[in-house]
């Protein structure tokens, strides 16, 4: 029941905000220069976030330092996320097109877009089958190199369509049957999940052609204790976690895929007060401290989907925690618009406002984090019913306020950029 009553209280939260905060009262928009085209302010920063929304259609990127969004890419129809070149001078975006919008002939296209200007440079067109599902973070992926673009296909059988972003090509068809979703594993090498809880190793030649595909024996049990498909990358080292909260780590760095051993995420008495992980990006990692970040909340079995209220922070290198950050709600928007009182209306309605999202209970909790890449690291947090994202200090766990992306809902946040470019 708890479910049902969530758009009641977001339209209740909404109404008395507008009804109490002076800008809800009076709107000053300056006036529009016409004529006048914006470019991206070069090089990108490590405080650049991209927030995807399947309703508008398109991806964000916001400035997480100045509340600022900076510009946006179309994303054409369903769901989205673009990936970025090696050198942050390009964004590449899978696309799907209907010629009446919404059926009728299909077109699936890569298209290149300038980071600078964000206008479309180029356009691949790829087999009509590209993947689309909730949240398609493994759905396409770059090879280390830079230079091949693996998009994932399923119609229902599944597929790699393989895309040479150097010279802007099409280069063919892989099947993969029973494998699912691509990661990067190496120069002109990607992985795939399998059904039976293999992994799926992809070898491209140096055209861009299959050279090799080679199956791993089962890591884990998907009958059992199946993992998520989100995972992150650490080094060459990427962190599978599973719906019991077991962390699986697999080296990709060799020919083959070296498994290590598995380890917890909770102790066994949070185990029995149901502590599990949760959300739709549930995972983040800060590369060159070695920090791994894990959304987790309280509930039943099979509770994975529910957003979480608490990070649970790890040292990789001894897998121990070494941190709790317990979460405020990301805040609501409508029809991308922040719902607040602002920080120069009173403090009792700022409490007020903040206590009436606590009532909400994990329906509203956060249901993605990312972790920017820089010495002082962002962790920052998005749940769909809303256009605004939350910051943190990712070090320090202090939260810093929310940043507007102009979205009406974000389902795909990203923080794809190093200190001083890729």
């Amino acid at each position: 029941m708890r479910r049902f009553a969530v758009p009641s209280v977001l339209l209740l939260l909404g109404s008395l905000a507008q009804v109490l905060s002076p800008a809800g009262l009076r709107a000053e928009v300056p006036a529009e220069i016409i004529g006048r085209v914006e470019r991206m302010p070069l090089p990108p920063s490590p405080h650049w976030a991209t927030a995807s929304d399947p309703l508008l259609e398109r991806s964000a990127i916001i400035d997480l330092d100045n509340d600022r969004l900076l510009g946006v890419v179309d994303g054409g129809w369903g769901f989205t996320i673009p990936v970025f070149s090696r050198d942050a001078s390009e964004i590449y975006v899978p696309e799907t097109h209907y010629s009446r919008r919404s059926r009728g002939v299909r077109t699936d296209v890569v298209t290149f877009y300038d980071l600078e200007t964000l206008t479309p440079q180029a356009e691949v067109e790829i087999p009509p089958k590209r993947a689309s599902n909730t949240l398609p973070m493994a759905n396409a992926a770059l090879s280390d190199d830079g230079r091949l673009l693996a998009v994932f296909n399923m119609n229902p059988s599944t597929s790699l369509s393989i895309v040479d972003v150097v010279e802007r090509r099409f280069v063919g068809e892989i099947g993969t049957p029973g494998c699912s979703l691509v990661y990067a594993a190496g120069p002109r090498r990607f992985a795939m999940l399998c059904s039976d809880g293999a992994l799926l190793l992809i070898q491209l030649d140096e055209s861009g052609r299959l050279e090799s595909r080679r199956r791993s024996q089962p890591f884990f049990d998907p009958q059992v204790d199946p993992v998520t498909e989100k995972a992150v990358r650490w080094g060459d080292t990427w962190l599978f976690v599973s719906f019991d909260g077991f962390v699986h780590p697999v080296d990709v760095s060799g020919s083959e895929p070296v498994f290590g051993p598995r380890w917890s995420l909770f102790t066994k008495p949070e185990r029995r007060e149901g502590w599990r992980i949760g959300g739709s990006r549930h995972l983040a990692v800060h590369q060159s401290s070695g920090r791994f970040y894990s959304l987790v909340h309280r509930g039943e079995q099979d509770s994975h989907k529910d957003g979480g209220k608490t990070v649970f922070v790890y040292d990789l290198a001894t897998q121990e925690r070494v941190q709790r950050i317990d979460l405020y709600s990301v805040g609501l928007t409508y029809l991308g618009i922040p719902v607040g009182f602002g920080e120069n209306w009173i403090w009792p309605f700022n409490r007020l406002y903040d206590g009436l999202l606590g009532l909400a209970g994990d329906a509203l909790g956060v249901e993605e984090i990312s972790v920017t890449q820089d010495e002082r690291p962002l962790l920052v947090t998005a749940a769909n019913y809303a256009g605004v994202v939350a910051i943190y200090d990712a070090q320090s766990g202090d939260f810093l306020g929310r940043v507007t992306t102009g979205n009406m809902t974000v389902l795909g946040l990203q923080t794809p950029f190093a200190a001083g470019g890729r």
